[in-house]
């Protein structure tokens, strides 16, 4: 049966719908809802039915009770166990247990539905009562819409009815929900009736199921008893078995008490016997350890010695590196300047200076290369020198040694001759510093080819040293050098003299050259070739040879060696080899049988067969050379005679601690590596035995054999390097650690000087150890008797073999016993091999590994204990006794004192070590008081032994006190809205570390850090704060109890009286943020009066301690501020009324003090000038490295001595200047605030400020009156201890963002500014923080001048931003504004400042400008000056009409001549033909400064010509204003001469077509004037008229030869009878002038002076051309 439950809604509110309980559609009732056939078969269920239907299928089921746990059951439990089970079987049981589990759940599920039902009832209920609630507010609002509409009130009515209808739609969905949860109840209802039902129905199972469960009660009952008596009884056994062990410990305790006591007493037997040979050892360890710090304050010394010396040295280089650079800087300028006066002094003889420098660098290149060449060819010669000389010596050494015969050297060829005739030339002036050389370059002499003598300076002379050390072992032949003095060591080698090297030419003759050069060209393009395959080239060996050298080793003279050479070709494609030779000594003695095997592909293989037969008993090296097509190869050749190797495994022999009377041996295995035999003997080294060959030192007996003996091989002495270093070592070791027991080495019979016998020490005494003890030194005469050889100390060892031999030690008696041996060998080229043999005897064989027990640091009064432990070397069982001094038996006990040590065992003896006290008086000799050190000696006692063994125990003893200072603590007087701390001091005066607690502290009581519990390290001193809070008034005594971990306590006394002030501030503690410099942060505080009553019993009331009571009424307070703090309080006087509060805003704004500002300015001014000293002092040296260079180079010392004085007298006079400059510093006081200086220290102080923290207490005194009616004469009744304290946090931080620009200014001024004029300045903020900074600006004033051009949106870390203000005024008068600059962090305020002027300026010219006549393609210039009468700067602008932007549209207007309307633009002229302007004025903008002129220069250049050339030139400020207009003329003609002041016969406009030229007509072309002549007629006479023409002469560079212009009228009678008059008629035009020609005219006699005359004349002009002009004369009379 299920319940669906997914449409049930309860109400539409969410809280109502989770205060439901649903159901979902998956649950369902448990199993206890049983069929019928289920009851049935439950009823047929009985407890002794065992059919397989009741049985349980899954194991996992069963139940099983608590006693099933156990583990240790017996046999008889389980046996019980059986028993019980036939009594109730366990099928029964598991079924009783689900059983009951059924019936749980039933009942379970019924309280389920029980409280569902109970919930949907309340749910219903409170349905009922929200749909009566709603009905109540519906039939409300009907009466109120019926009165509304009485009223006329049609918007209240209407609104109502929505709220009516709201109100029905609710009532719905109540109704409806409420049917639901009826229905939700119902059937909950049936399914709680339907449970009830099924519970009756197992009525009758359940009381079975409770008969059954009380069964299995009484059963786990009875088992419970049984379980009982047995644990009893098993307790019983167990005690009296622990009774039996303890008595068994018992006994054995007491046993081991007496082994302890016979012990004791044994050890302090052996002690008394150790004491006076422990002091021995104790004096003389102390003087080694003097001695060890003796040298190492020495080494000490020598240490710094060499660290000043370096530092010396260090200094001397850096001022060497210093003089050096600045010698080369001298030299570079030099070189510059030298560069710059020749390419000046080229530039002045015309030359070409790029060309000269190419040609100065290329020879400079070729005589570097010269000297290259030269150095080259002197070491090539002297390498071929040595080696013709070395070669030629060793030829005569191996003729002369041979005993067999050798055919005879063949020839060497002409080249060689040659060579050596030189050389016998030159030998006998062979300085001396040159035959070194040639010594030192000895090496196998190189092919005698043509082809070889290219390798000559390619091959190393690093092969020197082996022939060298093999002519010096062959110094016994009595065999003269060929060259006198080549073989004396102390003549130097050959060097080839200067006279020489400058006669010969370079390279050889021009014979040699040729010959080499068509050499080399015939073998490059026969047979050498580059090998390239697919881009790559081949480079390497083009060979591969196996093996890679041809080695005969092991040789005998006179047999023959072969061996198989495999050659490979390892190139890219085919190849081939020939055979070139081998190396010239070894021709006589290698055969090559090589067949040429001609081309080989990549990868193929040819053999070569070498073949070897030595003639000498000597080691050989060379090469067998070979040709390829790619280049030459070589293969390296070795030949090596038998030689003896001989080396020992080990060279120090350490047998160990041994006891007297045993002898061990250990062999010393002696190996021959090479392949030949010899003869050996060792021998024990003593005074009359080779003494001298002995080392003084066994620290030097190990030491590797010097390279410069000849009697030794390389190759032997590379080998035995690495032993002889790591058996120095080991004995330098052991010398060290047996320093303590050093003894000298007994002499043997012959000994006749205490010389030989100190050579013969085996370890070394350093000067200054005290003398030997004479029983010391008697124990040690039979010391080298220990250590002895034994059988085998001669013999040969053949090649390749080894041989032991034995060495033996026996001691006799105790101590250190050392032998020195030594191999020798007859064959010499083997050195001698030194042998050490040490070892150590004890004639005790009990002993304690540990000898030094170490028991830390130790507490008094704390048991600590530690195992030793002894072992015994001897072959039977020792009795030992332990023993404690006197003095510490009450400290320190060894258990058991004796004891059986078994034989080669060990035994373990317990240490108690309990320090008291009475350390310090019980054992003074031991125990160091003030340090709290313990030594205290133990020893060992062996029955029948009169030497004991002593070890030592050490230890710290130190005490457990904590101190506490102070011991009381008073706190006086301490508000309850207050905390009062004190500190004190808590020492550990222990030398371990302890941890400790404050117990029992009191509520109002804290103790900082860490509550009061920590851990203090030795001897350490902390601080702790005690903080105490009163709750209320009163006085306070208490204790504060301090424990540490062992629990010892230390007490402090506090007391304190608790104070009620009348007032109480809201808040005592006060965080402000983090506030930025200039930046203000505020926060509001109250201060209340809440004492309305006097009443103690009620409610506290102010009152100091236990004293009277404060009065009721007005009271006030005065907040004290300290002086110079960034904090303000407002107000900071008032009066409180009982039961009122006053606000108070507290107010922190931090700022930089002005002292530290001036100081910071001082600094930079001090730095800036020491800066520049420093600059100074680094560019003297340039100057003084060129007055060196002058002066020439001097010795190193010299100069030396000389730079330290000069540097020192330098350094005087460079101080001085800089001291006299730190003097004139202003002073602190004397830095304005409105200074650069001032400003730049703050920024600085801005970017490096880090932050800081201030914390202020600010008092609050309290008065009991009302300040307002006080009088003057008055005085505050206040006490001290009602005085209340706010603390204040103050952190100041650096400002987000900073002026850079301004100079750190937050003013910014633009100045003076014409009227008009836009000028931007650029604010640059940088964000000095460390995060992301978006500023927020204020607004400006919309009608003012100042404008923010660019507001900044993000600023990053230390990014920096621009800020455009722009300052534009329009009245003469001065602006401010502020603009602030908002972050989240700080508020930036800037003030904006500027005054508007208005601008004026005046012009040299009065509005025209006429550039005159110029010759086409050529071009002149004019100037005129514009002057700023005004205070403020201009900027102008210069126009031209004719680059206007609009000029292009005036030019499609009408022409002038054509259109009515006079324009500007008819004004302007034509243009050039190139496109380039005419006129053009330099310069085109600027700024002209107050009371300041500029002149300018304005350019006329014609292209073609034109008399009709003409601009406008405007002046504009500002861009905005035009100050004034000038008119630019100018006319261009072809030739020199021109002619102007007539009348206008062509219009102003010049067409844009180009009239053609006839190249027929004449050459003198015509031109055509028009001059018009009115006469005036008046009454009386007749007035003539007068014109005049202009006749120039052009001056210019693009004129011809002829300087000057000629002119004639033509027909000057036939004008004059027309009443022409022409002055003058015929003149001559100087270059760059002009002349009138006046024309004057009056009416001849029978002229109509009613009609106009016109008359002809000709004009020629004579310059460069000759021109004609037909001049037109018109005439017309006039009347007034």
């Amino acid at each position: 049966m299920s319940l669906d439950m997914d449409d049930l809604v309860v109400s539409e509110g969410e809280q109502d719908e989770a205060e439901m309980v649903s159901f979902s559609e998956e649950e369902k009732l448990p199993d206890y809802l049983w069929t019928q056939e289920e009851n049935i078969k439950g009823d047929e269920f009985t407890f002794g039915d065992t059919t397989e239907k009741n049985q349980i299928e899954d194991p996992a089921d069963e139940i099983s009770d608590s006693f099933d746990s156990e583990s240790n059951w017996s046999c008889e439990q389980y046996t019980n166990q059986q028993e019980m089970m036939k009594d109730t079987r366990h099928v029964d049981k598991v079924r009783v247990f689900r059983l009951r589990k059924k019936l749980n759940q039933l009942n379970s599920f019924q309280q389920e539905k029980e409280l569902m039902i109970q919930k949907v009832r309340e749910e219903l209920k409170a349905c009922e009562e929200r749909i009566e609630s709603l009905e109540q507010q519906k039939s409300s609002v009907e009466m109120d819409i019926q009165n509304e509409l009485k009223n006329s009130n049609m918007a209240a009515a209407y609104r109502l009815r929505a709220l009516h209808t709201r109100l029905s739609t609710e009532l719905l969905n109540e109704e409806t929900v409420k049917t639901k949860i009826a229905n939700i109840l119902e059937d909950n209802e049936y399914d709680l009736w339907h449970i009830e039902v099924e519970q009756e129905k197992f009525t009758s199972l359940r009381e079975r199921l409770q008969q059954d469960e009380e069964e299995l009660d009484r059963q786990r009952k009875d088992l419970m008893e049984q379980r009982a008596r047995r644990e009893k009884v098993s307790l019983t056994l167990a005690e009296r078995k622990r009774q039996t062990e303890k008595e068994q410990e018992v006994k054995q305790f007491k046993e081991r008490e007496q082994l302890y006591r016979k012990a004791v007493e044994e050890a302090q037997k052996n002690h008394e016997k150790a004491v006076q040979f422990l002091k021995g050892t104790m004096a003389r360890v102390r003087e080694d350890e003097a001695e060890k710090e003796r040298k190492s304050r020495e080494d000490m010394e020598k240490r710094m010695q060499a660290v000043l010396s370096l530092k010396n040295s260090i200094s001397t280089n850096r001022e060497n590196l210093r003089v050096i650079e600045a010698r080369n800087k001298a030299q570079a300028t030099m070189t510059k300047r030298q560069e710059l006066l020749e390419k000046e002094a080229v530039l002045a003889k015309g030359g070409d200076v790029t060309k000269y420098i190419v040609h100065k660098k290329r020879l400079q290149e070729y005589e570097r290369r010269r000297k290259e060449f030269e150095e080259s060819q002197k070491i090539r010669k002297q390498e071929i020198v040595s080696r013709i000389l070395q070669e030629e010596s060793s030829q005569v050494k191996q003729k002369r040694q041979a005993s067999l015969e050798i055919s005879k050297i063949p020839e060497h060829g002409r080249l060689r001759a040659k060579a050596l005739q030189y050389i016998q030339s030159t030998i006998l002036t062979e300085p001396e510093e040159d035959q070194e050389l040639t010594k030192k370059w000895r090496s196998p002499s190189p092919l005698s080819s043509d082809e070889d003598d290219r390798s000559l300076t390619a091959q190393s002379p690093d092969v020197s040293p082996w022939l060298t050390h093999e002519f010096e072992g062959e110094s016994e032949n009595l065999v003269e050098p060929e060259f006198r003095g080549l073989w004396i060591e102390d003549l130097k080698p050959y060097k080839v003299p200067k006279e020489d090297v400058d006669t010969k030419p370079l390279g050889g003759s021009k014979m040699e050259k040729e010959i080499m050069i068509e050499t080399l060209r015939k073998l490059h393009s026969g047979i050498v070739e580059k090998q390239v395959v697919s881009g790559h080239e081949f480079k390497g060996c083009p060979f591969y040879s196996k093996p890679k050298r041809i080695l005969f080793k092991d040789l005998d003279v006179g047999k023959t060696y072969k061996k198989k050479i495999t050659l490979t070709n390892a190139s890219y494609t085919i190849n081939f080899c020939k055979l070139v030779g081998v190396s010239d000594h070894l021709q006589d003695f290698i055969t090559i049988q090589f067949d040429p095997p001609g081309q080989m592909s990549a990868g193929m293989s040819c053999e070569m067969v070498v073949i070897f037969k030595p003639m000498l008993n000597e080691d050989l090296e060379g090469e067998v050379m070979m040709l390829a097509q790619t280049g030459p190869f070589s293969l390296p050749v070795k030949c090596t005679t038998k030689k003896c190797e001989v080396a020992v495994n080990t060279k120090c022999i350490d047998f160990g601690t041994n006891v007297i009377g045993e002898t061990v041996t250990q062999y010393i295995t002696l190996t021959n590596r090479g392949a030949l035999g010899t003869r050996f003997s060792v021998k024990q080294i003593t005074q009359a035995n080779d003494a001298q060959k002995t080392p003084p030192d066994i620290s030097h007996v190990d030491r590797m054999p010097s390279t410069s003996d000849n009697n030794i091989s390389p190759d032997a002495a590379v080998e035995s390097s690495p032993e002889f270093t790591d058996q120095s070592t080991e004995i330098a070791m052991l010398a060290q650690q047996d320093r303590v027991y050093e003894r000298t080495s007994p002499p043997r019979e012959g000994a006749e000087s205490p010389n030989v016998h100190a050579g013969a020490t085996i370890e070394h005494v350093s000067e200054g150890s005290p003398a030997v003890d004479e029983d010391l030194q008697g124990d040690s005469q039979e010391e080298g008797a220990d250590i002895k050889l034994g059988e085998g100390t001669d013999g040969e060892i053949g090649p390749f073999s080894a041989i032991k031999i034995p060495v033996v030690f026996t001691p006799t008696f105790p101590g250190k016993s050392s032998s020195l041996f030594q191999i020798t060998f007859e064959n010499q080229s083997c050195k001698a091999i030194p042998l050490t043999a040490i070892g150590s005897a004890i004639d005790v064989p009990v002993y304690v590994p540990n000898s030094n027990v170490d028991l830390k640091i130790c507490m008094y009064d704390h048991l600590y204990q530690d195992s030793i432990v002894v072992k015994s070397r001897a072959t039977t069982s020792l009795r030992l006794k332990f023993e404690v001094c006197k003095e510490l038996r009450n400290h320190m006990e060894l258990l058991p004192k004796t004891g059986f040590i078994q034989a080669q065992s060990s035994f373990s003896v317990q240490l108690k070590f309990l320090p008291r006290q009475s350390l310090s008086q019980d054992a003074n000799a031991y125990f160091d008081r003030e340090t709290g050190v313990l030594e205290a000696p133990l020893t060992i006692s062996v029955v029948d032994q009169t030497r004991p063994v002593s070890f030592t125990v050490h230890a710290v003893v130190t005490t457990s006190d904590l101190a506490i200072s102070p011991k009381e603590v008073n706190f006086g007087h301490c508000t309850i809205y207050e905390a009062v701390q004190a500190s004190i001091q808590l020492s550990n005066k222990s030398f371990l570390p302890q941890e400790f607690g404050f117990m029992g502290i009191p509520e109002y009581v804290d103790i900082q850090p860490n509550y009061g519990f920590g851990t203090i390290l030795p001897l350490e001193t902390i601080t702790l704060d005690i903080i105490l809070k009163a709750p209320k008034a009163g006085e306070y005594n208490f204790d504060l109890t301090c424990k540490s971990a062992i629990n010892r306590q230390f007490r402090i006394s506090c007391k304190a009286i608790g104070v009620h002030p009348p007032l109480e501030l809201s808040h005592s503690f006060v965080q402000f943020p983090a506030t930025a410099l200039n930046d203000t942060s505020t926060a509001t505080i109250y201060v209340v009066n809440a004492h309305t009553s006097s009443n103690e019993f009620t409610h506290p009331v102010p009152r100091i301690g236990k004293g009277e009571i404060a009065p009721v009424g007005p009271t006030s307070f005065q907040f004290q501020l300290p002086v110079n703090s960034p904090i303000t309080i407002s107000p900071s006087v008032g009066t409180v009324l009982p039961g009122k509060r006053c606000m108070v805003q507290v107010s922190f704004k931090p700022t930089l003090l002005d002292q530290d500002v001036r100081e910071e300015a001082v600094r930079m001014l001090r730095r800036a000038i020491e800066t520049k000293a420093l600059l100074d002092k680094e560019s003297d040296p340039v100057v003084e490295s060129e007055n060196l260079g002058k002066e020439g180079r001097r010795e190193v010392s010299s100069k030396k001595n000389k730079s330290k004085q000069l540097a020192t007298t330098k350094q005087v006079q460079e101080e001085k200047p800089i001291e006299h400059a730190l003097k004139e510093l202003p002073k602190t006081e004397d830095i304005k605030v409105d200074s650069d200086e001032y400003a730049a220290a703050r920024v600085s102080i801005y970017r490096r400020f880090m932050g800081k923290f201030e914390k202020y207490i600010i008092p609050c005194f309290i008065a009991s009156w009302d300040v307002s009616k006080k009088k003057a004469e008055d005085s505050l009744h206040f006490s001290p201890y009602n005085t209340s304290y706010v603390e204040l946090h103050c952190p100041a931080v650096a400002p987000p963002l900073i002026v850079c620009s301004e100079n750190g200014h937050h003013v910014i001024n633009f100045g003076e500014i014409a009227i008009g004029q836009r000028v931007i300045k650029r604010v640059t903020l940088q964000n000095i923080s460390s995060e992301t900074v978006k500023p927020r600006f204020s607004i400006l004033n919309s009608c003012g001048p100042f404008v923010l051009l660019n507001p900044v949106g993000i600023v990053e870390p230390g990014a920096k931003c621009l800020l455009l203000i722009a300052f534009s005024p329009e009245e003469d008068k001065i602006f401010f504004e502020n603009l602030e600059v908002r972050t989240r962090q700080a508020t930036l305020t800037l003030g904006i400042k500027g005054r508007g002027l208005a601008p004026s300026l005046s012009c040299s010219l009065k509005g025209l400008l006429n550039m005159g006549y110029v010759l086409a393609k050529d071009s002149t210039t004019s100037t005129f000056k514009l002057n700023n009468t005004s205070t403020v700067p201009v900027k102008y602008t210069i126009k031209l009409r004719s680059l206007s932007v609009t000029h292009y549209e005036d030019m499609q207007q009408l022409p002038a001549f054509i259109s009515s309307q006079n324009s500007s633009a008819s004004f302007i002229g034509p243009q050039n033909y190139n496109g380039r302007g005419v006129f053009s004025v330099s310069p085109v903008e600027g700024i002209i400064q107050p009371d300041k002129a500029q002149d300018f220069t304005v350019s006329f250049t014609p292209d073609h010509e034109s008399v009709l050339y003409a601009d406008i030139l405007t002046v504009e400020l500002f861009g905005k204003q035009i100050a004034h207009t000038i008119h630019l003329k100018g006319a261009a003609r072809n030739h020199i001469m021109y002619v102007e002041g007539s009348d206008p016969i062509d219009v102003s406009t010049e067409s844009l077509g180009i009239v053609p030229i006839n190249e027929e007509e004449s050459d003198e072309p015509v031109r055509t004037l028009l001059v018009t002549l009115r006469c005036t007629q008046t009454e009386e006479d007749m007035r003539p008229a007068v014109k005049e023409l202009y006749i120039g002469c052009i001056r210019s560079l693009l004129a011809s030869s002829k300087k000057n212009v000629e002119f004639i009228w033509d027909s000057v009678q036939l004008l004059q009878q027309q009443g022409f008059t022409i002055e003058p008629a015929k003149a001559v035009v100087d270059v760059g002038q002009r002349k009138a020609v006046s024309i004057t005219w009056i009416p001849p006699a029978g002229y109509d002076l009613s009609k106009p005359a016109m008359t002809t004349a000709k004009l020629t002009l004579k310059g460069d051309i000759t021109e004609t002009y037909q001049v037109i004369l018109t005439t017309q009379v006039v009347s007034l």
